[in-house]
């Protein structure tokens, strides 16, 4: 399975590219929906009616899932591109602007610590987005995937100290579930 790609000649790095750290995963925490919830308000605060659907994806929204300790949300925005309306208040509230990627869905990407945030945005019907919950979902309803993960996720972490890393040595995993999900949507 193929999904869209950023342009390969794009640096997404608004400041600096990111630097080397152990990649810590973690069993399931149930306090990472509350950690959630409170960000969530804390944004909508913050934006208001600007933030037009927030949600809980990645690992840590997935219960039973070990997880990099880090809440992944997406953001959805009217015009990711039009930063003026939406980053200010979020740079003030603390978030760092680290990623722009124009030519993968306009997607932003701003992070948070402690808690260790990464907020996606994106616009209204990004196919993105909807993959996101859709891998969530299959993985929350689909118990052995799952574990798949889990296990890919536990191995990947090995021997590397960047991110994307990372996430390459899972990829198989990944498009294989992904392969499942979509082939028994209707």
């Amino acid at each position: 399975m193929i999904f869209a790609d950023s342009d390969p000649d794009e640096n997404p790095w608004v400041a600096e590219k990111p630097r080397t750290a152990e990649i810590t995963v973690s069993e399931y925490d149930p306090v990472w929906p509350a950690i959630y919830a409170q960000e969530k308000q804390r944004i909508l605060d913050v934006l208001g009616d600007k933030a037009l659907h927030i949600e809980h994806v990645g690992s840590t929204a997935v219960p039973g899932l070990a997880a990099k300790p880090v809440i992944d949300i997406d953001l959805i925005v009217a015009d990711p591109a039009d930063e003026t309306d939406w980053l200010p208040a979020l740079i003030a509230d603390g978030y760092e602007h680290t990623v722009r990627e124009p030519s993968w869905y306009q997607h932003r990407m701003l992070k948070r610590d402690n808690p260790q945030i990464n907020l996606h945005v994106f616009a209204p019907r990004c196919p993105e987005h909807l993959r996101h919950i859709l891998f969530r979902d299959w993985l929350i309803t689909h118990p052995d995937d799952r574990d798949d993960y889990a296990q890919s996720k536990m191995a990947a972490k090995d021997g590397v100290s960047i991110t994307m890393d990372y996430n390459r040595k899972k990829h198989d995993t990944v498009q294989q579930i992904y392969a499942r999900l979509f082939a028994a949507l209707p």
